[in-house]
């Protein structure tokens, strides 16, 4: 049985075989296959762009995958014997951008062609290493010369004309300084209030001895995230928010400029206003630097990134500004590294070794740094001046037994004090290298610029010194010393010719922190914080105490630009009762109180330098006296406008309720007819001049509630 069904099997498969050959004999006979294939004079006319477009614009190009490959261009011709030197100093140089994967040396009979290629892991690492080698100098007759290769085919196909791009439309964002044409120049001052929920600019309309409530000029809520920073000239208001940094100004405080930066905590502002510098301590996503950024101002571009080692306030700023804007520096252990805003590399390509180097300071006035390192083994500590940028010392300063050193610049960069924390007594313990100390006592040290050869001069403190400041224009200095309660505060003076004498010494005050004004002379004591907030103003012409008084735990001191008032506050931020800020003249009187609900900081809006010369301001103050005849004039005018503007705002609302009223007088006999009507043509209106016999009186009487009371027979 098994043996039919496979038999039965084979016949079927058979027939189907030969029923598909009939079938495909059948279809050949009965169709012929169409012929694709063009005639041999056919012309094909349609372009491979029009039929397969998309797919072209896909395909790779020549130039796909090199954009991390650099071109160095101007290196040495050298033969085989320097030529694995040459490499070493190639790869020493350029392997601080990223790993290298391939070094090509082109040779051309026997010595290298003068150009290389390195190709990188990273086109991020290879745009580092054009931004910061290109120029760069290896030695007297070789600059090297670097480019991304696929710049070469971007450059080559430069089209032949040029066409010019189109113009951006200009944004116009008003007077950036126009509240400096204010004729009796008052000043601006921020302010954060309600625990940062709200940010006002506050116009101060305080004059002379006469007081008058603040005028609010822009307020918003949420304008920053933090805090605000004016610029060093006033110039722009910056606010902080999550995502980066927003620039302000103009009459109606626009937003003129926004800086991407995640997470940005700190900037810093160029004195030239031409450059922004961020940091963020959030980590780094990318290999990019993007801890530090250095920003373009005016063109919102990011000019160069740099890594952050560490991320404490205590160090910022980490870069710190020229006079001029010209240069920026930052130290690290054993290096000063200075960079030039035209390039934004290092000034002659390479830092300034500086074995230990601890801090230093830039000149007000001039590109000079003044840095100073510890001592080391038998080497004395040392306090050094540079001109940059010849990086020529102008002055070398060698001490001893020191602890620490805190440099001050006068601000028109004529002096230089160095306070210098020195051991005193040093002895040798027995069996040991160390050394002990019995003290610490404080010398000021202090350099005369100006001067020839810089003659420095030495003031000697034996108490604890708490503060230390400059008059701003003059030769003035004091400071804070000794220990509560017997705290004191020295002034002196320097004279023509460099002799340094005491002023005087006011004894047991209430003082941590002292303050001058802008303009100086006059000098503020402060015992802020644990010292309940008490004040005094000083004036140093003749050593006169002007005023005595207390803002109880006041946090902070803001004299104005002019130097005609004082700001002091109880920031929400060190203190949570009592916000407040109180305005006072110069003289110590007391001229506003403004409570703010959890106020947090106020400041003072900048002015830029004046454009007079010192020759034509001494002139203005010797004519003073003519001068004041004019302002006196006003300000009596000022003191009797108030009861004036009194006055005139009462006249204002008089006029405008006898406006209200008219209007209310036309609507009443405009709906007279509709009255009438309703009341079926009886005028009601008049109803004071008609007989009273003509009316009925109609008295209705309404049942309110019942009240029993019940009332003991006893």
């Amino acid at each position: 049985m098994a043996a039919d069904k496979g038999d039965q099997g084979s016949r079927k498969a058979k027939r189907s075989e030969s029923s598909v050959e009939n079938h495909i004999i059948g279809s050949d006979e009965e169709e012929e296959e169409p012929d694709f294939s063009d005639p041999e004079d056919f012309v094909d006319d349609i372009k491979e762009e029009e039929l397969l477009g998309d797919l072209l614009k896909q395909r790779p190009k020549e130039t796909d995958g090199i954009d991390n490959v650099v071109v160095v261009d101007n290196v040495p011709v050298v033969g085989p014997d320097r030529v694995a030197k040459l490499q070493n100093v190639i790869k020493k140089i350029f392997e601080k951008f990223g790993k290298i994967v391939t070094e090509h040396y082109p040779m051309e009979d026997g010595k290298t062609k003068g150009y290389i290629f390195l190709e990188y892991t990273s086109p991020i690492h290879a745009q580092e290493a054009v931004l910061n080698t290109n120029g760069y100098k290896l030695d007297k007759t070789h600059t090297f010369a670097v480019n991304l290769l696929s710049d070469f085919d971007k450059y080559e196909n430069v089209p032949d004309e040029w066409e010019p791009p189109a113009p951006k439309p200009y944004h116009d964002v008003g007077n950036l300084r126009y509240w400096l044409l204010d004729p009796d120049c008052i000043d601006q001052y921020s302010i954060i209030y309600e625990g940062g929920e709200k940010t006002a600019i506050m116009q101060n309309c305080i004059y002379l001895n006469s007081v008058r409530e603040p005028v609010i000029i822009e307020e918003r809520p949420r304008w920053t995230e933090t805090y605000v920073r004016w610029s060093p000239q006033g110039n722009y208001l910056a606010t902080f928010h999550q995502k980066g940094i927003a620039l302000w100004g103009g009459e109606r405080f626009d937003q003129i400029m926004r800086y991407s930066h995640p997470g940005v905590q700190l900037i810093d502002f160029s004195p030239c206003e031409r450059y922004l510098v961020t940091f963020s301590p959030l980590p780094e996503k990318s290999e990019e630097p993007q801890a530090i950024i250095i920003w373009d101002l005016r063109t919102g571009h990011k000019k160069r990134g740099f890594h952050c080692e560490t991320t404490t306030q205590a160090t910022w700023p980490i870069f710190k500004w020229s006079q001029d804007g010209e240069y920026f520096a930052r130290h690290t252990t054993d290096t000063l590294s200075v960079y030039e805003t035209s390039t934004f590399r290092l000034l002659e390509n390479k830092s300034l070794r500086i074995s230990a180097i601890k801090d230093f300071s830039w000149c007000p006035s001039d590109n000079i740094i003044a840095y100073w390192v510890p001592e080391q083994e038998n080497v004395p500590a040392r306090v050094t001046l540079i001109q940059i940028p010849s990086r020529k010392e102008i002055c070398v300063r060698n001490l001893f037994n020191v602890a620490d050193c805190r440099m001050h610049w006068q601000k028109n960069g004529d002096y230089l004090c160095v306070k210098v924390d020195r051991y005193s007594k040093a002895k040798k313990i027995e069996d040991k290298d160390a050394v002990k100390y019995s003290g610490i006592y404080y010398n000021f040290e202090l350099f005369r610029i100006r001067e020839k050869q810089i003659p420095v001069d030495k003031v000697e403190c034996k108490e604890n010194v708490l503060a230390f400041a400059w008059e701003p224009n003059g030769h003035k200095f004091a400071y804070i010393h000794g220990e509560s309660p017997r705290i004191s505060v020295s002034f002196y003076n320097i004279r023509p010719g460099g002799k340094v004498e005491q002023m005087k010494v006011l004894e047991r005050r209430s003082a941590n922190h002292l303050f001058w004004s802008p303009m100086g002379q006059f000098v503020v004591l402060a015992g802020l914080r644990n010292m309940n907030g008490v004040l005094e103003f000083v004036d140093t012409a003749d050593m006169t105490v002007m005023a005595q008084t207390e803002h109880f735990m006041a946090t902070d001191v803001e004299w104005d630009p002019t130097g005609r008032y004082v700001a002091t506050g109880v920031s929400w931020w060190g203190h949570k009762v009592d916000n407040a800020y109180w305005i006072w003249s110069f003289q110590g009187r007391l001229l506003s109180k403004q409570p703010m609900e959890r106020f947090c900081q106020l400041l003072w809006r900048p002015r830029p330098l004046s454009v007079l010369t010192p020759e034509e301001i001494k002139e203005i103050k010797k004519n003073l006296k003519k001068y004041s005849q004019k302002f006196e004039a006003q300000d009596r005018l000022r003191q009797s406008t108030v009861s004036t503007e009194l006055i005139q705002k009462r006249r204002q609302l008089i006029e405008e309720y006898e406006k209200f009223r008219t209007q209310r007088e036309e609507e009443f006999h405009h709906f007279k007819p509709r009255r009438l009507a309703l009341r079926n043509g009886i005028d009601t209106d008049d109803l004071g001049n008609r007989a009273e016999e003509e009316y009925e009186e109609e008295i209705v009487e309404f049942l309110l509630k019942v009240e029993e009371t019940l009332i003991d027979e006893e």
